[in-house]
């Protein structure tokens, strides 16, 4: 998520390096500890989730979360809108070298962004503060101008009946004097007069828009339905919509020939762009822009451009990590001719004559925590967001001159060497014959029942950082063996995984992550603003609706249509009501997040209802189970200790546990367990890292995994042994898990492990720390501000007047370069 011209080498001892014993019977080290970082004798960088990187061209940094990039209509000047967790910022940039020219931060921002006549004003989408920034421009610099307000800001959103606004894309008619504004909260089309800077009408839309484009002749808008797989047409002359043009799902970036004719459609959940005939209103072409027809979720393609003769199309997959390019020159007729590598997740693309110019939402790297500087889980000064998971990552934008069909043969070769996702491994992963998991869709496995249990927010070095066996610093090891026992255990007796990461950086996209192994656009660009209190609530666990969700759905909408039986406890679940998506498939006196509820009585609701299936021989095939006590309700006074609720969740995995092992479905079941994301804990090698743990007779006993391992790559082992597709690129292309078991069982029943413990204790002290703590909102995930509640925890845990270890973000070296390491 941002740029680092030099890398920090973390000075850690790595896990492939060290040699780690147990007391006792040695335990078995399995895999080579391959680490994210720059990958050995390339110019790759290896991402968390398996993905590399090697950007084409120059790179300038730029902020947090860059999501759009305009250019002037002179093409001298363009405009950059950061809108991410950090300070939200507009920057003016000269073209084409991409240079900043100026910046200034504002209190939100998001999307859209359009020059004024004559080039002389900049607007600017204020997003839920539901307001658009007005800068004029000077001598290169962008001077704040009074505001165009429509409504009061998301905090102090007015009565009942009156939604908020959410303002998205940005048009400017400067024949007429009008800037038009579509919006996400309350799906509609504003109309501004800007002689007067008043609203001169308001249209209602079908659905949450992304953004909208002005015809060249000003008589017609094209509005991107981001939730509803169309695009409105929007009379400019009738003041009324005339036409609705079906495309694919989530529509977002447009853009529109020079002569108005041909009007292109990215569509981030379908992996295409929609190419219209704007004469006739209808889709003439739909072009594939992933890397392989007919892959599954996960381009993300999100943004268009055409080259300056028209001829060329440019397309961002943002998932992909890649520019996709086509000849769009004959109509009906357009072909792929390559791809061009970006940073992460590019999330805008435009051309100035011959340059391409790509905003990099995640930026080009792993950036690690300044060592030498403040402390990072604070402000490191004005402007400056802290270090902490949210924020880290910086954006940034690539220069890249135009490739001829040489360059373009290059940088296609160099596209296909930084993905792992291929039609062939989609098919068949990389896993041994006779494996427990299967190697392809449908072959049959010796486990027939999967319990998936899902905790929160949790790092490595937190829980298991005490274990000698493993990769962790004790130092930072909050709730070791004597508050989860049976974390321990399990990590002890089975395997022990030290070099898991979460494919997520907070729960909004993290539950989404660990049902979909994907998060749509909307999740991966509204998050940080919910996350910050700029605005919105928290609706990304099937709340939402369509924008928030993937085309072909979570895993249970798998499950149903491959015919496989499955039951929630608690997953997507809020105030006992659960998505609309679940259908019934859910146990609803099973809580959902509440901190007044113990684990121990969530599993007392889950064993009643397994031993009733057991005794009807109808056991769900697959269980989710959530368990959310190691989130903790930090140092509020008269809440539960961190160590007490961390207990419980212990107490209640071990119990679960346990009752399978001695139910006669044991012999056919595996438990895994993981959490959703891992925050902003402490861990010595990277914010991302978490923790994992498998249970069942045909896991492996006495294990230490090395292997690097994600949140896709645990989905792809459950769905190979239930038989599901993968359902994104992601868990078709991530590494299952197939180390972790063997092909002789071990049915020897796990014992659970005694609270050590007591669970009934309560925060009683009223000092700093329980102060902040009773401000917090504990109704759902995530609610309590990240950063101070972390450091709460550990106040609350280590003493009021312990320093927290900050957390790492640590860019990696290999201990020496393996000699078939690709």
């Amino acid at each position: 998520m941002r740029l680092h011209k030099t890398l920090v080498v973390s000075t850690l001892a790595l896990a492939g390096c060290l040699s780690a014993s147990r007391l006792g019977t040695p335990a078995t080290h399995v895999g080579k500890a391959v680490l994210p970082g720059p990958v050995a004798g390339t110019a790759q960088t290896l991402l968390p989730n398996g993905w590399k990187l090697s950007p084409a061209g120059t790179q300038t940094p730029l902020g947090d979360l860059p999501l759009n990039l305009v250019v002037a209509p002179s093409g001298k000047l363009a405009a950059v809108t950061n809108n991410g967790y950090g300070p939200n910022s507009i920057q003016l940039l000269e073209t084409p070298s991409g240079k900043v020219l100026d910046q200034k931060v504002v209190p939100a921002a998001w999307l859209g962004l359009a020059f004024g006549p004559q080039e002389k004003t900049l607007y600017a989408s204020g997003g839920e503060q539901n307001l658009i920034h007005c800068f004029r421009i000077e001598n290169n610099r962008l001077l704040p101008d009074s505001a165009i307000v429509l409504g009061p800001p998301w905090r102090d959103r007015p009565q009942p009946g009156k939604p908020n606004i959410g303002i998205t894309g940005l048009a400017v008619d400067a024949r007429r004097q009008l800037l038009y504004a579509v919006t996400r909260e309350d799906s509609a089309l504003y109309t501004i007069d800007l002689r007067t800077r008043a609203v001169a009408g308001r249209t209602k839309l079908g659905s949450e828009a992304y953004t909208v484009v002005l015809a060249p002749r000003g008589d017609e808008l094209y509005i991107s339905q981001w939730g509803g797989s169309s695009v409105t047409v929007y009379s400019a002359e009738q003041k009324r919509i005339t036409a609705t043009i079906p495309v694919e799902s989530h529509p977002n970036d447009m853009v529109l020939s020079r002569d108005g004719r041909r009007l292109f459609v990215a569509n981030a959940n379908s992996n295409s762009v929609s190419v219209i005939d704007t004469r006739t209103q209808r889709v003439t072409e739909t072009l594939s822009a992933a890397l392989f027809p007919n892959a599954p979720t996960g381009s993300t393609t999100n943004s268009v451009a055409l080259s300056a003769d028209e001829e060329r199309l440019f397309i961002a997959n943002a998932d992909n990590n890649c520019v996709a390019v086509f000849d769009v020159e004959t109509l009906g007729a357009s072909r792929s001719l390559g791809f061009i590598p970006t940073g992460w997740y590019p999330t805008a693309v435009r051309t100035v004559g011959k340059t391409l110019l790509v905003t990099n939402g995640k930026g080009t790297a792993s950036l690690p925590n300044n060592q030498d500087g403040p402390d990072p889980m604070h402000q490191i000064g004005e402007g400056k967001a802290p270090q902490y998971i949210g924020g880290l990552l910086k954006g940034s934008l690539s220069a890249i001159p135009i490739p001829d069909e040489a360059a373009l043969t290059r940088y296609s070769a160099q596209v296909y060497a930084n993905t792992p996702y291929t039609k062939a491994r989609e098919q068949q992963p990389d896993v041994p014959a006779g494996n427990p998991v299967p190697r392809r869709v449908g072959e049959p496995s010796p486990i027939k029942y999967v319990f998936y249990i899902i905790k929160e927010n949790r790092t490595y070095d937190q829980v298991l950082g005490d274990m000698p066996e493993g990769n962790g610093d004790k130092r930072l090891c909050l709730f070791g063996e004597d508050v989860t026992p049976n974390h321990h255990a399990l990590a002890r007796e089975f395997v022990l995984l030290d070099n898991f990461y979460a494919d997520a950086e907070v729960s909004a996209d993290g539950h989404n992550w660990s049902m979909a192994a994907y998060a749509t656009d909307y999740v991966e660009k509204t998050w940080p603003s919910n996350y910050s209190d700029r605005g919105g609530n928290y609706d990304y666990e099937g709340g939402r609706g369509a924008v928030a969700e993937p085309k072909d759905g979570f895993l249970w909408n798998y499950c149903e249509r491959a015919g496989v039986s499955f039951r929630s406890y608690g997953e997507f679940v809020f105030g006992g009501k659960a998505s609309k998506s679940l259908r019934g498939r859910y146990a609803p006196e099973y809580p959902g997040f509440d901190m007044k509820i113990r684990d121990v009585d969530r599993e007392k609701v889950w064993e009643r209802e397994f031993d009733q299936f057991v005794a009807a021989g109808t056991v769900p095939r697959l269980q989710i189970l959530r368990l959310p006590s190691d989130h903790t309700a930090g140092a509020k006074q008269g809440a539960w200790t961190p160590l007490a609720y961390a207990a419980d969740n212990d107490l209640a995995l071990g119990r679960i546990i346990e009752h399978l092992a001695k139910s006669p479905i044991w012999k056919e079941s595996v438990v895994m367990v993981l959490e959703d994301d891992a925050q902003n804990g402490p861990d010595h090698v990277d914010a991302h890292r978490s923790t994992a743990y498998l249970a069942g007779p045909l896991v492996k006993r006495n294990a230490v995994i090395h292997t690097m391992f994600s949140t896709s790559g645990m989905l792809r082992t459950l769905e190979l042994i239930l038989g599901l597709p993968p359902m994104s690129q992601y868990d078709a292309a991530a590494t299952p898990l197939w180390e972790c078991f063997t092909d002789t069982p071990d049915a020897r029943p796990y014992v659970l492990k005694p609270a050590r413990i007591d669970l009934d204790a309560r925060n009683t002290a009223f000092n700093k720390s329980s102060r902040e703590a009773q401000k917090y909102d504990f109704s759902r995930e995530d609610a309590v501000p990240d950063v101070p509640f972390n450091e709460n925890i550990w106040h609350a845990v280590r003493g009021e007047d312990s320093p927290m270890p900050v957390p790492r973000h640590s860019a990696f070296v290999r201990c020496k370069p393996e000699k078939d390491d690709k």
